[in-house]
């Protein structure tokens, strides 16, 4: 058995393609690559490099080897020009750069047969420390003496081990650079709105900016006045964050030195003209705290904001108060809404947590005229190629990939031990947003996974006895306020006041690079900020000019979370349920988390709700007035009352608990649509309650049931036999129908899963009726319901939630090629409805029947008049290629692609809808 090297005892985005046009100068870039060493930067920039650390004691580790972790493709995500130019011309890889994404994709064939002899098959062994005949390399970085970095043979992931808590933060920044320098750059630009003059001015480089400087517009001084309030208003935690922070930045930037010291930064640097191949001349920005604010604020924006969307509402309750009347157009509005459905799956089951329940009386309504909404611009200036319109962004598929978990307590496990299996699903990215690390020093000990750029602590992953992660929970703190306007288009009414708007620019410029050949162009992105948030549209309200604005608790408070992430690193504040509850208790940001040690589970779900005035709905904009505003709402430092800790859902010891972004708790209404009788959550749910039922849970056996969940089709599991039991209530005369539904039936029995006929294979067990099902469920769904709702309210209604979501639904929210489908679609609806139609009972019910109206044989001639229109689409027209598939290829349409935000590129993988990391724990004792 080899030997654990001991530890110290310690004293106190969408576009596949990314950066555009890499290798469009192969002759000059070939000429390169002899310049240059292939040694990869993790390995080559080193420090001083030694053998093991000398140590005096082992770190506390109650995993007994039953904690394991994936994270795909791999964990080095730097490479050099010539790796770069090596894997775009032979498809070689650096080392570590994907050595996870093998396992990872085997699971989607290999789980049937998994036991627990074979979990690390599929996942790394995630227990503290390296064997000793598996260390791969050991550093001192910048030849300090306090601390080291072991990275061992298999992965490559860093060991941070640190004799001063300097020391090992300084070694958590040298290691993060080593593995992610040119993505923290990246970001960091993002952040401010800066990328394309940093990368280049492709189209996805243009919208991914667009994107995030839209919602947090902040000047130089404000990024770094947020990480100085967070410190101050955190005691001496706060300071031991800043000097956190410090010790980080120095790591990163002693990188940043020596790997341009020997010529191994990333290749990136040279193919967008920051740096000179053959000169070395030009410079790499050093890092500083208000980098890691902007880095922050594009993570929150992605995964830990929830809410928005309330002129949206707003368009369509119109439209259905329009069609039905008012009150009877409320009826149905709601009912779509779902704001509270009795029949949604639950993440905590007991209790009630009311949040935003809808007032019978709204007060402070300010919906706007008919035909009045226009969006407000965020692009001026344009010339050159920035006169084209830019593309979906890089990171559209990470906005909408959420995270799933499954926690199943001792009692019903066959050791005794909780066992759970969680993690986040964060999209698919090379080099990937996350990164793995073991960081160990005075007041820390946990290995998981961080931000690239705001590793300074482990994020989500498991400490010396317990394990803790993450599901975005959606609650709304986000509000719109429609704002007056006076004088003209940028003043506006602030507490009776006429008020200037402040204006906040970014002007861009960019010329081609051998990275990116887009042509030279320039614009200007302008947003006009109030005291209510930036202004997002403009629209009248009985008449009156008004600017509707966006304002969210987190804004100007990006840096807060930082104390919460300290605490769940540190072994001495975490030592059962009550700690874990107090450290996340400090994240402002939506999330779900979860908890798990050897005796106890726990759940808590974070974010500064704000309490809102009485007789406000958020779900609409509201008028910026002193009455509706936040309860002891201080727009100067954007701080508000917010909803006690108490109010927030929070359990320990249930039974189980499983999350797919599905309805958090009883009354807690979350600001997504699509909380009904049928959600992905569902898969998770009736998986999970069938293993407790039985009994002796084990890890295998909790990773099976998310693997299935993660390959299941949502719709046929749960509204296909809705959808048979109206079309068998006659026989079908048309020959070809009836091939059809017997093609879903016999699907429908085998599991309704997309899997392939064999590992490696890339076709389809029952590849006929999942293109069948593909075809039919946007036809059917608009068949069923545009002709009762009309054009206009059925339009109005998608713009909420989108009908469909499956893998290969390009044109769904999530995107193609993005792992994560089935969370926003119209499933519940379509159930809800056929049930009716089939005199079955339904909580919750839609206002009205719509399949036939009501009709049971009317519905069934819809079903059936669409189902022959899909059966007859080729695979051709069901999947139509893009820029990674042949049209008609099924399996590829469906398949996830890491989408490049760098040099390096790796081939497609099967489905699977799972974390992108992911965690299986059972700790077998604790201290």
């Amino acid at each position: 058995m080899s030997r654990r090297i001991p530890r110290t005892a310690f004293d106190a985005l969408r576009t596949p393609r990314g950066i555009h046009g890499f290798l469009k100068g192969a002759s000059l870039c070939a000429l390169i690559a002899g310049l240059l060493s292939p040694l990869s930067p993790a390995v080559a920039a080193g420090a001083d490099r030694d053998g093991p650390p000398a140590v005096t004691a082992a770190a506390d580790d109650h995993c007994g080897g039953q904690c394991s972790d994936i994270l795909p493709p791999g964990q080095n995500g730097n490479a050099t020009l010539a790796q770069i130019l090596l894997n775009q011309a032979f498809g070689t890889q650096p080392a570590h750069a994907e050595d996870q994404l093998g396992p990872y994709a085997n699971l989607a064939t290999g789980y049937p047969s998994l036991t627990g002899d074979t979990i690390n098959s599929f996942f790394n062994d995630a227990s503290f420390g390296v064997p000793a005949d598996q260390v791969a390399s050991t550093v001192r970085p910048a030849g300090r003496t306090d601390v080291t970095i072991v990275r061992d043979k298999k992965t490559g992931v860093p060991h941070i081990s640190g004799t001063t808590r300097y020391g090992t933060e300084f070694g958590a920044g040298y290691a993060a650079a080593q593995d992610r320098l040119w993505l923290m750059d990246l970001f960091r630009h993002v952040g401010r709105g800066e990328l394309t003059s940093f990368a280049g001015g492709a189209p996805a480089n243009q919208g991914l900016e667009q994107q995030f400087w839209r919602s947090a517009p902040y000047t130089e001084a404000e990024l770094q006045a947020q990480i100085d309030s967070a410190a101050a208003k955190a005691g001496a935690r706060g300071a031991q964050a800043l000097a956190d922070v410090e010790a980080y930045l120095a790591g990163v930037n002693a990188y940043i030195d020596a790997s341009d010291k020997a010529r191994t930064f990333p290749g990136e640097y040279v193919l967008t003209g920051h740096k000179d191949a053959i000169t070395n001349a030009g410079t790499i920005e050093h890092f500083e705290p208000a980098d890691l604010v902007a880095l922050a604020s594009v993570i929150g924006a992605l995964f830990g904001s929830g809410g928005g969307g309330e002129v949206n509402n707003a368009l369509s309750l119109l439209a259905a108060q329009q069609k039905y009347g008012v009150a009877e157009g409320t009826k149905v509005w709601e009912s779509f809404r779902q704001r509270n459905d009795p029949e949604a799956v639950l993440t905590v089951r007991d209790g009630s947590f009311p949040y935003l329940t809808p007032p019978a009386d709204p007060q402070g309504r300010a919906l706007p005229d008919a035909g009045s909404v226009t969006a407000e611009p965020l692009v001026y200036d344009r010339t050159g190629s920035a006169t084209a319109q830019p593309a979906a962004t890089a990171l559209s598929s990470a906005r909408r990939g959420m995270s799933n978990a499954l926690v199943v307590s001792g009692e019903h496990t066959a050791s005794g031990h909780p066992v759970a299996v969680f993690g986040p699903q964060t999209g698919y990215f090379a080099p990937q947003l996350l990164m793995l690390q073991e960081i160990q020093g005075p007041g820390l000990s946990a290995r998981g996974a961080s931000f690239a750029g705001l590793s300074m602590y482990v994020e989500l992953g498991r400490g010396q006895d317990y394990a803790w992660s993450a599901t975005t929970s959606g609650q709304d703190i986000i509000d719109t306020y429609a704002v007056e306007l006076c004088q003209d288009d940028v003043h506006y009414l602030y507490r009776g006041t006429c008020v200037p708007m402040e204006k906040v620019e970014r002007k861009n410029a960019w010329t081609p690079t051998v990275a990116d050949g887009t042509a030279a162009g320039s614009y200007t992105m302008r947003v006009w900020r109030t005291e209510y948030g930036p202004v997002e549209y403009r629209a009248t309200v009985g008449g009156k000019k008004v600017a509707y604005t966006s304002l969210r608790s987190s804004f100007l408070h990006e840096a807060d979370s930082i104390i919460g992430f300290q605490m769940l690193n540190d072994p001495d504040h975490v030592k059962g349920p009550e700690g874990f509850r107090s450290a996340v208790q400090h994240i402002n940001y939506t999330f779900n988390w979860f908890y798990a040690d050897a005796e106890r589970t726990a759940y808590y779900n974070s974010g500064d709700n704000p309490v809102r005035a009485d007789g406000v709905d958020a779900d609409f904009p509201v008028w910026a007035r002193p009455a509706r505003e936040w309860r002891n709402w201080d727009p100067a430092a954007n701080t508000a009352a917010y909803t006690p800790a108490s109010a927030h859902p929070q359990s320990t010891g249930q039974d189980y608990y499983v999350s797919w972004n599905n309805k958090v708790a009883r009354d807690y209404s979350t600001a997504s649509w699509g909380d009904g009788s049928v959600h992905r959550g569902n898969l998770l749910d009736d998986r999970v309650r069938a293993l407790v039922e039985r009994g002796g849970v084990t890890r295998a056996a909790l990773v099976r049931a998310m693997a299935e969940a993660g390959l299941t089709d949502l719709r046929a599991e749960d509204v296909l036999p809705d959808l048979l039991k109206v079309i068998d209530t006659a026989p079908v005369a048309d020959s070809a129908t009836q091939a059809a539904v017997d093609r879903l039936r016999a699907w429908l029995t085998a599991g309704g899963r997309r899997t392939v006929t064999s590992a490696g294979a890339k076709t389809y067990a029952h590849a006929d009726a999942v293109r069948i099902m593909d075809a039919w469920w946007p036809l059917l769904v608009k068949a069923e319901f545009a002709p009762g709702l009309g054009t206009e309210l059925y339009t109005a209604l998608t713009a909420n939630l989108p009908v469909d979501e499956s893998p290969s639904a390009a044109h769904g929210p999530t995107g193609a090629h993005a792992g994560s489908a089935f969370q926003y679609g119209w499933w519940s609806h379509v159930d809800k409805d056929l049930r009716a139609v089939l005199g079955e009972p339904v909580s919750g019910p839609l206002a009205r029947a719509y399949c036939g109206g009501g009709d049971r044989a009317a519905c069934r001639d819809v079903l059936l008049t669409t189902l022959k229109e899909a059966a007859a689409k080729t695979p051709a027209q069901v999947y139509p290629g893009d820029d990674n598939c042949a049209a008609g290829d099924q399996w590829c349409a469906d398949a996830v692609v890491h989408r490049t935000l760098g040099g390096i590129k790796h081939g497609p993988i099967a489905w699977q809808n799972r974390p992108t990391y992911q965690q299986v724990v059972e700790f077998t004792s604790r201290r």
